[in-house]
């Protein structure tokens, strides 16, 4: 199981950390993506992190402003988000898998999302 937690309304400029704790799973060995699904559009992946050895992929759209990280004691990652603009307003989820991807059909787990608004 996986939740994702830390969405809200934020202005233009600002900054959000998301939270994706994973309950009853083993946490290493895996691949956790984050994604988002913005109103009317598909989902999207944002980039992803080797639960094991930490290493980070990132869509060319997002990179310099979101930074994904992961807690292994506390089997959470994390998704930082600065610079905020309101075409970053979506529901974003996290998601666990087996293989390195951004595709969402690559992932099995999900979590229920959270919405991000950025306000102009």
């Amino acid at each position: 199981q996986l939740q994702a937690s830390g969405g809200g309304l934020v202005q233009a400029g600002g900054s959000l950390n998301l939270s994706c704790a994973v309950f009853g799973r083993t946490f290493s060995k895996h691949f956790m993506g984050w994604f988002r699904q913005a109103p009317g559009k598909e989902r999207d992946g944002i980039g992803f992190i080797n639960t094991s050895d930490g290493n980070t992929y990132y869509a060319d759209s997002v990179k310099g402003r979101f930074t994904i990280s992961r807690d292994n004691a506390k089997n959470a990652v994390y998704l930082q988000i600065d610079s905020l603009k309101p075409e970053d307003t979506a529901v974003y989820y996290c998601a666990t898998g087996w293989i390195a991807s951004r595709r969402p059909g690559d992932y099995v787990y999900w979590g229920q999302g959270t919405q991000v608004t950025v306000s102009s």
